[in-house]
């Protein structure tokens, strides 16, 4: 009897174990140590190198014919974190991210502090997440449109000086082309003008990069930056030879130009480059008609100046800091 018994006993338990998981089956090998060693306990646990608090505290759930006993148990607490905002301010945050789906927590925290709502960003990034959990919001699917150009060398180099001051609006004004295919056989070339001290940005986009088109494109930015610009710095690209140059030199704005192959001494322009193209080229339903894209471009450059929080000034908009120190009396804004 005690035969049939043992060996009705292991085709049982032959069978639970195959369906065992990794960590439930090293469990089990404890215990069939255990038990053809004396049932030993201190034993067990110098042979496996574990600690007796852990071996009993398993032995006390193993049982042979519930083997799944030895399996992890879910540590989900019972009483969860209920959520304290309501179904308004959810479906408000979700409209802001479907409006801007690049933006984070912090950005879309100040746009609701604009409407008077008192949410936190920790706040908001719970929602998000929520939202996401529900398959309420989908982040878009990223389209790489973008390329880095080729930097090729300059031979009329002109190096900003070490000691040359960026502290006011307007010191250093970055510019740089960022190549766009948003379609097979298509090219376009974007121009991003960038304030390093008030991050205000100047954009174009054209079918291609000359010094004539550059030298087109410093009458927008002109046109189109609310304060006087004294320096502008650019790469060692060719649209920013000749006709651009004397344009400059016409105009009396200092000429920078970077040595080859150091992008990131642009790092302002070409951060907003990185900007431009996650928040708006590769969300943008465009049919990328120049005209109309333009009109488009046009009404992202004034989100970017206006609506879009930056942390880098302290969560303010472009036209905000220019304000702000407009009132300090520190700088004189062309409106």
């Amino acid at each position: 009897m005690k035969t049939i018994t043992s060996l009705l006993h292991g085709q049982t338990r032959l069978r639970r174990v195959t369906e065992l998981s990794k960590e439930a089956y090293k469990r089990l090998k404890w215990f069939d140590y255990y038990d053809t060693h004396g049932r030993n306990g201190r034993l067990t646990c110098r042979h496996f190198d574990i600690s007796p608090q852990t071996f009993y505290r398993w032995k006390r759930r193993y049982d042979w014919r519930h083997l799944d006993n030895l399996e992890d148990r879910s540590h989900k607490p019972k009483r969860l974190r209920q959520p304290t905002w309501d179904s308004e301010l959810a479906q408000e945050v979700l409209r802001l991210r479907e409006q801007y789906p690049r933006w984070g927590k912090d950005k879309l925290s100040e746009l609701l502090h604009e409407q008077g709502r008192q949410v936190s960003a920790s706040m908001v990034g719970r929602i998000l997440r929520r939202l996401k959990e529900r398959g309420a919001l989908k982040e878009p699917i990223p389209n790489h449109i973008s390329a880095r150009k080729r930097l090729r060398q300059r031979p009329f180099a002109t190096r900003k000086p070490k000691d040359y001051p960026i502290k006011e609006i307007g010191d250093i004004v970055q510019v740089d082309t960022l190549d766009l295919r948003p379609l097979p056989g298509v090219l376009l070339k974007h121009f991003t003008a960038h304030d390093v001290v008030s991050k205000w940005n100047v954009m174009s986009v054209h079918r291609q990069a000359t010094a004539s088109t550059a030298a087109h494109f410093l009458n927008t930015l002109q046109e189109r930056m609310p304060f006087p610009v004294k320096a502008i710095q650019v790469d060692g690209g060719p649209e920013f030879e000749a006709a651009f140059e004397e344009e400059c030199q016409t105009r009396g704005i200092r000429l920078f130009v970077l040595p080859p192959r150091s992008p990131k001494l642009n790092g302002g322009v070409e951060r907003a480059h990185r900007t431009h193209t996650e928040e708006f080229y590769e969300i943008t339903d465009s049919t990328f008609d120049l005209d109309n894209l333009r009109q488009e471009l046009l009404e992202w450059e004034r989100t970017y100046n206006t609506i879009r929080p930056h942390q880098a000034l302290g969560y303010l908009t472009p036209l905000k800091f220019l304000e702000k120190q407009k009132k300090g009396g520190r700088v004189s804004l062309i409106i």
